[in-house]
């Protein structure tokens, strides 16, 4: 790599200084490029775009599943484009009643989204404020702490227990007067599960008018009962789940906000895009495949099957080899300590065209590695055990900042 090359990275970071760190995946290059216009940039970040859509490169840094759409939802799809010139809101009607008839949800506790990142954030924030904080586990995923801070919510931090659980009963010790407990199930980034009877007795013991969010994002993956059965008993929960993980919809965006309707109603005090609006974002395509993929009833366990073999045969890699990692993911990802800055190990496994995952500040030696193929899982052992023979002084001297793909808008240091 050139000197040039280094020196327009540098001159990216004196101006974006520690946002930097929170910049898109690839817009640490297109920010770089727009604010300094510096040709060089401009080349780093067509660099980066050539790399990342290299055949060749093995990307789980995202927690996406490399199945993709299942077969019937693809053929939904293709039936479905023949009708896109018509609104076609019914189909999205049909999803919200397919889902509802699992398990026993009346009219009006289910809403679809293009996603379930907008609707969590604004449950979030509906129930946050200067006066009501967050209560979250540390480490798990970073959207609560992000809506706490845009409505100027203080944020309560309670470590994991042993066993990677949120200790419920610290959570709702941690103070009197909460807006939400926000519980990541199975929790990002660890993969590890939190007891139902647990999260029961924290819908018993919560602050009074505070309200619980579990987000299911990964719950497929695991063998745990889910909490739906809450909703339908009309608790202070909230319910988030997504099409992207173990349906392989991440680009075609579709989730579920599962709540009473007082608690849905509760999200249109952020405005029309929070109700109607922004459930009708959802195409018509991007409904029916999810229709499609509800009504497979041997979709859920031939993937969830396919991802703990793969998973399972690569934690037994590492650990016949010695490397540590934290245990009990029930999720489509995994951490592994690799015994230096995760964020430098990470930009070394870049360098192999293998992208993993971010680093957590209260991991900071550990990376996350997304379930992939059992071929790409060949490949990333094969580079992670280069990777972590590479002596740990060369990697002050990196010229390739760590610039992984995220599930999050924006990507963490």
């Amino acid at each position: 790599m050139s000197s040039s090359h280094l020196v327009s990275r540098r001159s990216f970071v004196r101006v974006a200084g520690t946002a930097a760190a929170a910049a898109p995946v690839l817009g640490q290059f297109r920010s770089a490029w727009a604010l300094t216009g510096e040709p060089q940039a401009k080349q780093d970040y067509q660099e980066l775009i050539a790399r990342y859509h290299d055949p060749n490169a093995v990307i789980i840094s995202s927690n996406e599943n490399p199945l993709g759409p299942s077969t019937g939802a693809l053929a939904a799809i293709a039936k479905a484009s023949v009708q896109g010139g018509r609104y076609h809101h019914e189909s999205k009607g049909e999803v919200i009643d397919a889902f509802s008839a699992q398990f026993g949800l009346k009219d009006g506790y289910v809403t679809l989204w293009p996603g379930s990142g907008t609707p969590l954030d604004l449950a979030l924030k509906a129930n946050l404020g200067p006066d009501k904080p967050l209560v979250v586990a540390d480490p798990s995923y970073e959207q609560g702490p992000r809506a706490a801070q845009a409505v100027n919510a203080k944020v309560y931090s309670v470590p994991l227990t042993s066993t990677g659980a949120h200790d419920v009963r610290k959570m709702v010790a941690a103070t009197a007067n909460p807006g939400v407990y926000y519980i990541v199930n199975p929790n990002n980034p660890t993969g590890t599960m939190t007891p139902r009877e647990d999260i029961l007795w924290l819908l018993e013991n919560k602050a009074p008018g505070s309200i619980v969010i579990v987000d299911e994002a990964y719950h497929h993956f695991s063998d745990h009962e889910p909490m739906v059965d809450q909703v339908v008993a009309d608790k202070d929960l909230v319910i988030t789940r997504t099409f992207s993980k173990i349906y392989g919809m991440a680009g075609l965006r579709a989730g579920l906000l599962i709540a009473k309707p007082e608690l849905q109603a509760k999200l249109a005090q952020l405005g029309p895009a929070a109700t109607t609006n922004g459930a009708s974002g959802v195409s018509m395509a991007t409904a029916l495949a999810c229709l499609a993929s509800i009504k497979d009833t041997n979709l859920i366990p031939q993937r969830r099957k396919i991802n703990a073999d793969i998973r399972e045969a690569t934690l037994e890699w590492l650990e016949k080899s010695g490397y540590k990692f934290y245990r009990g993911s029930q999720a489509n990802f995994f951490m592994v300590d690799v015994e230096r800055p995760g964020r430098e190990f990470a930009a070394l496994m870049q360098k192999e065209d293998i992208y993993i995952g971010r680093t957590w500040s209260a991991m900071p030696n550990h990376v996350r590695v997304t379930v992939g193929t059992a071929p790409e899982m060949k490949k990333f052992q094969s580079a992670f055990a280069k990777v972590y023979d590479t002596a740990p002084a060369a990697m002050s001297h990196l010229d390739l900042p760590y610039t992984a793909p995220s599930e999050l808008p924006f990507a963490y240091a």
